[in-house]
C-alpha cells in the first residue's frame, strides 16, 4: 500500500513511468489494474457523454503509464460522504486494485457539520483498507464565502485522515478548474469536457504511482 503523502509529480517522473511500462512486456499481458472512482456527480459525469467523463478520460490518461489500466466509475450524482458509505462494499468491487474516493463537494454544498464528513471517510478508508484496497483521497477547496473556519475545518479533515490512515493525498479534485468559466457547464458546478481533461491529466500521475506501488 502506497503511504506517500501527495507530492507534485514531474513530468520527468511521469515520463519515467511511461519507459518503465514500455519496457516491460508483461505488463501489458498482466490482468488489468482496475480504478475505481467513488464519487458524486463528477464522477458521474453529469452532463456529458460517457466518452467525456472523468472516468473515461482518466482511463486514456492512466494508459499511457499503466498499459491496460481501466477505471470504473462509481458516482452517484447528489451523493454525500454518507451515501459513499452506505454503498462503498458494493460499489468498489473486489477486483478494484486502487480507489479514488473523491466525496465530500455535496456535504459542503447541504452545510453538513464536518465532524460527520470525517467520519464517514474515516469509515470509509477503513473499510477500503480491511479489503486491502490502497486509496487516493481526492479534497475541496472550500470557497471562502462560506467562512474561513468553516472551509479550514473541511480542507484540513482530508490531510488529517491521509495522515492518519498513510494513504495518498490529492488535495483538491477540481485545482485548475473550479471558478473558470471556460472550464465549467453553465452552473459553475460541474466541469465541462475541457475541464475533466485537465482533472484527468492532473490526477493521472498520482493514480499511476499508486498503481505502481500495488503487488
Amino acid at each position: 500500500m502506497d503511504r506517500t503523502p501527495y507530492r507534485p509529480f514531474t513530468r520527468r517522473a511521469f515520463a519515467g513511468l511511461l519507459l518503465a511500462a514500455a519496457a516491460s512486456p508483461a505488463l501489458a499481458q498482466a490482468r488489468p489494474r482496475v480504478v475505481t472512482v467513488l464519487g458524486d456527480s463528477i464522477t458521474a459525469g453529469y452532463g456529458l457523454p460517457a466518452r467525456e467523463a472523468l472516468p473515461a478520460k482518466l482511463e486514456r490518461e492512466l494508459a499511457k503509464a499503466v498499459p491496460g489500466a481501466r477505471v470504473r466509475g462509481a458516482g452517484v450524482s447528489g451523493d454525500t460522504t454518507a451515501g459513499g458509505l452506505a454503498r462503498v462494499d458494493f460499489s468498489v468491487q473486489r477486483d478494484t486494485s486502487v480507489c479514488v474516493v473523491a466525496l465530500g463537494a455535496n456535504d459542503l454544498l447541504q452545510g453538513l457539520d464536518p465532524k460527520q464528513t470525517r467520519a464517514n471517510l474515516d469509515r470509509i478508508i477503513q473499510k477500503l483498507k480491511a479489503r486491502g484496497i490502497p486509496v487516493v483521497l481526492a479534497g475541496i477547496t472550500v470557497p471562502s464565502a462560506l467562512g474561513r473556519s468553516y472551509a479550514r475545518d473541511v480542507e484540513a479533515l482530508y490531510a488529517d485522515l491521509a495522515r492518519k490512515h498513510g494513504v495518498t493525498l490529492y488535495p483538491n479534485l477540481l485545482a485548475g478548474v473550479a471558478g473558470d468559466r471556460r472550464l465549467n457547464q453553465r452552473d459553475g458546478i460541474h466541469p465541462n469536457a475541457q475541464g475533466v481533461s485537465i482533472i484527468a491529466a492532473r490526477l493521472a500521475p498520482v493514480v499511476a504511482r499508486v498503481l505502481a506501488a500495488v503487488r
